[in-house]
């Protein structure tokens, strides 16, 4: 039998952990993190983790199970976010899914494309045009090759950028070919897709809130002790928002008051790009997190029932 799988999706800053944190309570259940930052140890901060109170008071997963410099995807989280949901229905308990990426969303509730495995060789030859010629001039190659691609992946997602153009050069077709023949039709739970929105007025405003209390509590203190761990500021996880614009202060780039502006408004681009991509996703109810709280309670409740 299929299991029930409740998502609580949006925008960075709109109030996802907050709303996963009462439905969990309300309607026992646990918590599955959709983030693909907060996989991430020691990125606490910048990634807008759930602290250690709220952890106590719901189980989570899929936080804090790897590295900065080891290697998580789209695929890996499916597997581990099956896994941890058929743990959860096995004892007795709600799955709510809470985050913000949507490919990883969409690669657990309808399957992903995995594609030909990694070339080592051909990695090689990719990153060395990337240190010549720069991110920007692969990223325009690859959406020759592939123009469909272009409003899925991001200009500065070096890593997606690689993977596009490997599966490009391996198998003689585009990876949105690849992606469309897929389907993605993999159904194996019935699932409920609460998504959160509000005005842009007020989203912006919180977006600008929190990047501001991000560094008052230590966000560049968190950098410069990734840092000190050994972590290269050019990691992928490190070239996220707010961990980019810290790190150019560590680097003498930028001056904190610069890197903090900088850091708003990339985190403003990434909630209008994250908005864009659920938008397209017909099956999400759009609810305010506070103005129709009630709504949603009874929705997932009877959902649930």
């Amino acid at each position: 039998m299929k299991s029930k799988l409740v998502i609580v999706l949006g925008p960075t800053a709109v109030g996802k952990t907050a709303l996963a944190l009462e439905l969990a309570e309300r309607l026992n259940g646990e918590i599955i993190n959709a983030d693909s930052q907060q996989v991430y140890r020691y990125m606490d901060i910048g990634t807008g983790k759930p602290g250690r109170p709220e952890r106590e008071r719901i189980p989570h997963h899929l936080i804090d199970i790897v590295n900065p410099d080891e290697e998580f995807n789209a695929a890996l989280f499916r597997r581990a976010a099956i896994d941890a949901i058929q743990n959860i229905r096995v004892r007795g308990k709600s799955a709510i899914v809470c985050g913000g990426t949507g490919l990883y969303l969409k690669a657990l509730t309808q399957g992903l494309f995995e594609g030909p495995g990694q070339d080592a060789a051909l990695r090689r030859v990719l990153e060395s045009e990337i240190a010549e010629r720069g991110l920007g001039t692969l990223y325009r190659r690859l959406i020759e090759m592939d123009p469909a691609l272009g409003s899925t992946i991001h200009p500065n997602d070096r890593q997606r950028i690689i993977r596009a153009m490997e599966v490009c050069q391996l198998t003689g077709r585009p990876l949105s070919d690849w992606q469309k023949a897929h389907a993605f039709e993999d159904d194996r739970f019935i699932v409920l897709k609460i998504g959160l929105n509000r005005d842009r007025a007020e989203l912006y405003d919180l977006i600008n809130r929190r990047s501001e209390a991000m560094v008052c509590i230590g966000l560049l203190e968190e950098v410069r002790r990734l840092v000190e761990l050994g972590f290269d500021l050019a990691l992928r996880p490190l070239q996220s928002v707010g961990y980019r614009q810290m790190g150019a202060v560590l680097q003498g780039k930028a001056s904190l008051a610069e890197a903090l502006a900088v850091m708003k408004q990339e985190t403003r681009h990434l909630a209008k790009r994250q908005l864009t991509w659920f938008r397209r996703d017909e099956e999400i109810r759009w609810y305010h997190p506070e103005q129709q709280k009630q709504e949603i309670f009874r929705v997932v409740s009877g959902f649930l029932a």
